[in-house]
């Protein structure tokens, strides 16, 4: 059987990005001018990415997901012009997660309280409308 090895791509476009990673050139040009990535250029001043680029887009995006600012990302990340030691962008990446964690429990609780009172009035309305002999609505 021959096995035909693809080659990686090791440098892409803005447009090539845009499209694998369903954003916008705009919001990549963003992201650069916020020093997050550090595009090459060419002579014709073109922007060139590489891997390193590609995979620092996707972090930014998979931070973003998960609710992060941009800021608390660039912390966790490192800028894009230098390396930030791993030690330190996983310890930030911890304490950002944990924070975050809280807050979306903060937020579960105060859901559920809200639940409850809603509960708490939809059982009164249902009362009311049976001492009214009405029926509730569907």
């Amino acid at each position: 059987m021959n096995h035909v090895k693809t080659q990686q791509k090791t440098t892409y476009s803005i447009s090539e990005l845009a499209d694998e990673l369903d954003i916008s050139t705009r919001a990549i040009r963003f992201y650069e001018e916020k020093g997050l990535i550090t595009p090459e250029r060419t002579k014709g001043n073109h922007r060139i990415y590489d891997k390193r680029d590609r995979a620092r887009l996707k972090l930014i995006l998979r931070g973003k997901r998960l609710g992060y600012s941009l800021d608390e990302i660039a912390e966790m990340i490192g800028m894009g012009n230098f390396d930030t030691d791993e030690d330190k962008q996983l310890k930030k990446a911890y304490t950002y997660g944990r924070k975050k964690l809280k807050e979306i429990e903060s937020r579960m609780e105060e859901l559920d309280i809200l639940k409850q009172d809603l509960l708490t009035v939809q059982e009164k309305i249902l009362n009311r409308l049976k001492q009214l002999n009405l029926k509730p609505p569907r």
